[in-house]
């Protein structure tokens, strides 16, 4: 049986001189300063404060952009070399909004558009009748601050990234490899490792890979298995992609998944600090939103942009025909609670 969660650039250009000789105008080279990072733009506008920004992204042409909510606050996030954008609505704002209208209804997810500046409320065939009467009501009557998006499938955990690893009744996919010193362990989802204590690299359980050692689910989604298999090659890879370090997503990068289920698929960050009411129970928050398809199997995978680790699949609505959207848990959260690292 499986289970599945369903459910930068910013140039700063020094002055020019110009010098005519002879009739001919000589330029001297442009010289640019080193682009923000995504992390350091995160931390600008975390510095402004909740009253005055509403996010922060990547845009399509590759430029971080701080949401902000007045011109003060613009000329602010200019002067320290980032793109800024005055919008309606502040961060503050919008999660007050969700306050109120979320009441736990299974078979929605919470999040906020930094693009679209608004809150939007993902329903699945199972938000219906007067809870999504209400819903659309209350979008209606926000003044354009939140929207209501139909989802095609149910909103559901992923279990069935990577290898297959199986653990009692269910076939989930290994996240990262990560170690403490001499110790050697591998993450995966916690509504995995919620369901076995023992896991193992094969369907009749004949070749096991260790026991989990920690888990956390509902809430967050996230679990450690320490290997004690001692014949088990551990390398700190996905597939063919070595993996070297860690981050917090944001909104745009472009991110990749690997499943024992689907294999290989990518997409775009969508949302960050997501909340989601499975529809089969288990409420996650501070999820990373994207429309990276998934099924399931696929649950525990890792999401990873390029050489650095970024998320553990939970699960999401659709599949990889119709495509669908999918929700990981950060995966610096479960490196610090576990004091391990990639490697």
């Amino acid at each position: 049986m499986h289970k599945v969660r369903r459910v930068r650039k910013v140039a700063v250009l020094t002055a020019t001189a110009a010098l005519a000789t002879a009739g001919v105008i000589a330029t001297a080279p442009v010289a640019t300063a080193a682009p923000m990072s995504a992390a350091a733009v995160s931390g600008l506008a975390g510095s402004l404060g909740a009253d005055r920004t509403a996010g922060v992204y990547r845009d399509a042409t590759g430029r971080m952009t701080v949401n902000v909510t007045d011109t003060a606050a613009a000329a602010a996030v200019r002067a320290a070399g980032a793109q800024a954008r005055v919008v309606s609505f502040s961060d503050r704002e919008l999660a007050q909004l969700m306050g109120r209208l979320d009441t736990g209804t299974a078979g929605t997810a919470w999040a906020v558009d930094p693009v679209a500046n608004q809150l939007v409320i993902s329903v699945d065939p199972a938000a219906a009748g007067a809870d999504l009467t209400r819903l659309r009501a209350a979008a209606a009557q926000s003044h354009g601050a939140a929207r209501v998006a139909t989802l095609s499938g149910a909103l559901t955990p992923l279990i069935s990234g990577g290898d297959a690893i199986y653990g009692g009744q269910f076939r989930c996919s290994l996240g990262f490899n990560v170690r403490s010193g001499n110790t050697y362990s591998f993450l995966t989802a916690g509504h995995c490792t919620d369901e076995a204590s023992e896991w193992f690299s094969n369907q009749n359980h004949s070749t096991k890979l260790g026991d989990r050692t920690g888990t956390s689910f509902p809430g967050n989604d996230y679990g450690i298995v320490r290997y004690t298999n001692t014949s088990i090659s551990v390398d700190g890879t996905v597939g063919g992609q070595d993996i070297t370090s860690a981050a917090n997503a944001f909104v745009g990068e472009s991110v990749t998944r690997r499943g024992s289920t689907t294999g290989v698929h990518s997409g775009t960050v969508q949302a960050l600090n997501v909340t989601v009411h499975y529809s089969g129970g288990g409420t996650v928050r501070g999820m990373i939103q994207t429309n990276v398809c998934a099924e399931p199997g696929d649950s525990g995978g890792p999401l990873y942009d390029r050489t650095t680790a970024v998320g553990l699949t939970s699960g999401g609505s659709g599949d990889c025909r119709s495509g669908g959207t999918t929700f990981f848990q950060p995966v610096t959260e479960a490196l610090s609670k576990y004091g391990v690292s990639v490697f």
